[in-house]
């Protein structure tokens, strides 16, 4: 699957979406309501994102305090970033999305699905120097200079 195409129809197509929820939204409730609401939404997701973000800190903190390794919690913390940055972009398909990612429910079935159908895939570690690492544990790579003065 091609990135740019995926990308491409969801920049086309969500804002689209969101117009005709405005538009349809406005036209049940009327237009100053329906400002009004973003406004709500925005507001609540503010503060709820306030709320789940202290919490997954004090959790990554005890975890990695703890000696656990806390990906799954780091996964967490890109989810709430991601239903911040959702919640207060005006739209209602995107705060819906958004709270998604911050009602912790949803959130963790979203990373246990995520993780169950995620594939990581390495073709080697390259170290800073764009060499190739070795891949046999015993083997220590290192660089030395000989000099005939110690002192230099």
């Amino acid at each position: 699957m091609r990135v740019f195409p995926v990308l491409l129809a969801l920049f086309i197509g969500l804002p689209l979406v969101e117009i005709y929820l405005f538009i349809k939204l406005g036209g049940y409730i009327g237009a100053f309501a329906t400002v009004l609401l973003i406004i709500v939404t925005a507001l609540l997701g503010v503060s709820l994102l306030r709320a789940q973000g202290f919490s997954t800190m004090a959790k990554f903190q005890r975890q990695v305090a703890s000696g656990q390794l806390p990906a799954e919690t780091m996964l967490e913390g890109v989810a709430l970033l991601i239903g911040g940055a959702l919640l207060l972009t005006p739209g209602f398909l995107t705060d819906s999305l958004g709270l998604m990612c911050l009602i912790p429910l949803t959130r963790r079935t979203l990373i246990a699905w995520l993780l169950k159908n995620m594939t990581v895939s390495t073709s080697g570690f390259r170290g800073h120097d764009g060499r190739q690492k070795p891949q046999d544990p015993d083997v220590i790579e290192g660089e030395y200079k000989k000099h005939d003065d110690p002192w230099k």
